[in-house]
């Protein structure tokens, strides 16, 4: 019979026969000894396991900042490469550095596709899609969701000859290259060879757009494409999807139970995934807790430790649950218990406690729905409160709750046909048609610009939502910062606008000539800007496409916007999806298909600011998706010029923060945070409101005898220019 080994490693024979009282309390004690022996064993396993899931924590953080340190390798490369283009460009005299002005580009209004159907693929197929995505610079930000439904809806290409894509032509669709090789070429001349799993034709998901190359086939190839509709219905309804998930989670938070739909949609916007890996405390008992966790996909195991070290069970919490909620709270406390991973992988949504206060404010204001800066007006406590509670922001309109300024009435044109205007000169051209300073033939001091479209390139390139949308909201607006629309006309070619008369030009000519503006003139035109931009948020209204060409110079020097074919009515919290903008000043989240609101218009005028005081955008390049390969790197990825002092570069990278709900101007006081931006301490808004601030630049035209020999014609389209020579006789 073998011995009993125990504690001192003193073996115990067995005894035959019956046992001793003695050898009975001997066997006792080494019991005794022998359970406080596994006691000390299993409580030294739990701190050796806790400091193993402790190291494999601190690997994770190491190698995440492993990560980061490479991308900001990457960006001081990317600065010192634009260095030396900037040195040089400064160094140019302004002749030398004519610039063209840019366009606009418009991916067309997301609908979803009623007959669009999936195709099978084998797992071998999807691995290599999905590798090819994930390798995109653009594409691979997407989520797991978005590229699986993006695979799913592909379908093989049979192109014509082989040509899968031709220069100059208009494309609508992506394409992967599952076997066989690609040829590509620009100007007949060779490029490169692309290989299986190569992506090519992306640009064309976002907008049309011409073609810079061709791809031809080498050979039998196997090529999957996927058209842009598709594309767009995809990014639409999983963000959308995702976003209801979110949503329902956080109203069975009983914290946020009251929260109005518009906060609730802010929150949703604020929060961030981060992925947990099994084993791992996403929160440990006894420590501060900052940070709201909604599970998306996994399940974890609430525990508590006793004093012992020792944890004990409690529940396991899955897709769709919270924890944590009491870190929103302005006195969270310690935590209560420990939150450890129990699947192999766990994604969440979190929202810290700080990004939560800037962006909704305390608990006691969840229920208001509108920024907080709104709430400051002089409206009765009645109209305050019902406007507090409202669903959008377009019922601002309806009740007079901000002091923002407003011109007279607008002069009644109701009776003047075309017939009744001469034109004095030209003030602009370009692909829509032409722009002409024109007077009433009975009065002469009354000027107009009057805008006309060709009905024809309208409706072939889907422009008639964007001038009837541009109708409407001129026709509702009524501030001193936004160009008037008086009157508009249509005959069998043409319609028109008649409009206010700016006559100082563009901002961007100004801009071009000067090469760039003083700090002191930058402020001056960014605060008219930022004065029509609150107006236009507080009645609804999203511009989506600031830039210097569409900012016009009064006679005083005051800036006034212009162009609303992009602008669009948005209610409070909800997103829009139509890809559309000028390529220098587009945001991640549009470039990423991930919805937009108001905040665009914040990172614009970031970039607008940038560009004033250097006379560049800081993302810039011939090549538009090497423009948004930047753009998604970031505003601290850039050279910063030494001309732009602390406080200018403080507010632009304040606006052009990657996540839309920290910007400056879309937090809780809104616009208002930007007015209360150390660049603007004691600039006199009040002042600016009633036009009586002197302008830094004041156009040398005082008077109709100045426009005699008026002739601003200024056309980067010599095709267009020729084709509207001698319109005026159509009238």
């Amino acid at each position: 019979m073998p011995f009993i080994k125990l504690k001192g490693n003193k073996p115990i024979a067995p005894v035959q026969g019956t046992y001793t009282d003695g050898t009975i309390k001997t066997l006792e004690k080494d019991i005794s000894n022998l359970k406080k022996q596994l006691e000390n064993a299993e409580i030294d396993h739990n701190k050796t396991k806790q400091s193993l899931e402790d190291l494999k924590n601190e690997q994770r953080k190491l190698e995440k900042k492993l990560i980061e340190k490479n991308k900001k390798i990457a960006q001081m490369q990317e600065i010192l490469s634009s260095i030396g283009q900037s040195e040089k460009f400064d160094a140019q005299a302004p002749e030398a550095r004519k610039k063209k002005r840019r366009k606009a580009v418009d991916g067309g209004r997301v609908q979803v596709v009623v007959d669009a159907k999936k195709t099978p693929k084998s797992p071998e197929q999807i691995i290599l899609f999905k590798q090819a995505i994930k390798s995109n610079e653009i594409l691979g930000n997407l989520t797991d969701e978005q590229m699986n439904e993006m695979i799913a809806y592909m379908k093989r290409s049979f192109p014509p000859n082989g040509v899968y894509v031709k220069e100059g032509t208009k494309g609508d669709r992506l394409y992967i290259l599952e076997t066989g090789e690609v040829e590509v070429t620009k100007e007949n001349k060779f490029i490169r060879t692309m290989k299986s799993g190569s992506v090519f034709g992306e640009l064309a998901l976002m907008y049309n757009c011409k073609r810079t190359a061709t791809v031809t086939a080498k050979g039998a190839t196997k090529v999957w494409m996927l058209e842009r509709n598709i594309f767009q219905m995809v990014m639409m309804n999983t963000t959308r999807s995702i976003r209801a998930e979110i949503a329902k989670a956080l109203k069975k938070v009983p914290l946020l139970q009251n929260m109005s739909k518009g906060k609730l949609l802010k929150i949703i916007d604020a929060l961030e995934e981060e992925k947990f890996h099994e084993r791992d405390y996403i929160i440990r008992q006894g420590e501060d807790g900052d940070t709201f966790y909604i599970v998306m996909e996994g399940e974890v195991d609430v525990t508590t430790r006793d004093r012992n070290g020792a944890e004990t069970y409690k529940r396991t919490l899955g897709k769709g649950d919270y924890f944590g909620e009491a870190a929103l709270l302005n006195d969270s406390g310690k935590r209560g218990a420990n939150v450890v991973v129990k699947s192999s992988v766990v994604k969440c949504m979190i929202l810290e406690k700080k990004p939560f206060l800037s962006l909704i404010g305390s608990l006691a204001e969840i229920t208001y729905d509108l920024p907080q800066h709104l709430n400051n007006n002089k409206a009765s406590t009645a109209s305050t409160t019902s406007t507090r509670r409202s669903a959008d922001l377009q019922q601002m309109s309806k009740i007079s709750i901000l002091d923002l300024p407003t011109r007279p009435s607008r002069p009644s044109l109701v009776s003047t046909s075309l017939k009744d205007l001469e034109k004095i000169g030209t003030l602009g051209v370009g692909g829509f048609g032409r722009v002409d300073l024109v007077k009433l033939k009975t009065q002469d001091h009354r000027t107009f610009a009057l805008k006309r479209m060709k009905k024809a390139y309208i409706v072939e390139t889907k422009q008639q939502d964007h001038i009837i949308s541009e109708k409407i909201i001129l026709r509702d607006t009524n501030n001193p910062f936004i160009i008037q629309l008086y009157q508009t006309f249509k005959d069998k070619k043409f319609v028109y606008m008649l409009m206010e008369a700016c006559l100082g030009g563009e901002l961007w000519t100004k801009l071009r000539d000067d090469r760039y503006f003083g700090e002191k003139q930058a402020k001056f035109y960014t605060a008219c800007v930022v004065e029509a931009i609150e107006y236009l948020h507080v009645h609804g209204i999203v511009f989506r496409d600031l830039k210097p060409e569409n900012l016009l110079l009064d006679k005083k020097g005051y800036v006034k916007l212009v162009d609303f074919g992009f602008a669009k009515r948005l209610y409070y919290g909800e997103k829009t999806w139509t890809f559309c903008g000028t390529p220098d000043y587009v945001p991640p989240e549009l470039i990423l298909n991930k919805g937009h609101d108001y905040a665009v218009d914040y990172w614009a005028l970031g970039i607008l600011i940038f560009e004033m005081l250097t006379g560049n955008p800081p993302f810039s390049s011939s090549e538009p998706m090497q423009v948004y390969k930047k753009a998604l790197n970031g505003i601290d990825g850039i050279h910063w010029p030494g001309k732009i002092a602390k406080h200018p570069k403080n507010l632009i990278r304040r606006l052009c923060r990657e996540n839309p709900s920290e910007r400056l101007g879309n937090l809780r006081d809104g616009i208002n945070e930007i007015k209360k931006h150390g660049w603007f301490a004691g600039f006199a808004w009040t002042e600016l409101r009633n036009h009586s601030l002197e302008a830094p630049y004041i156009p040398n035209i005082t008077s109709i005898k100045d426009l005699q020999n008026f002739d601003h014609f200024d056309s980067d389209n010599e095709e267009v220019e020729e084709e509207l020579s001698g319109w005026d006789k159509d009238f």
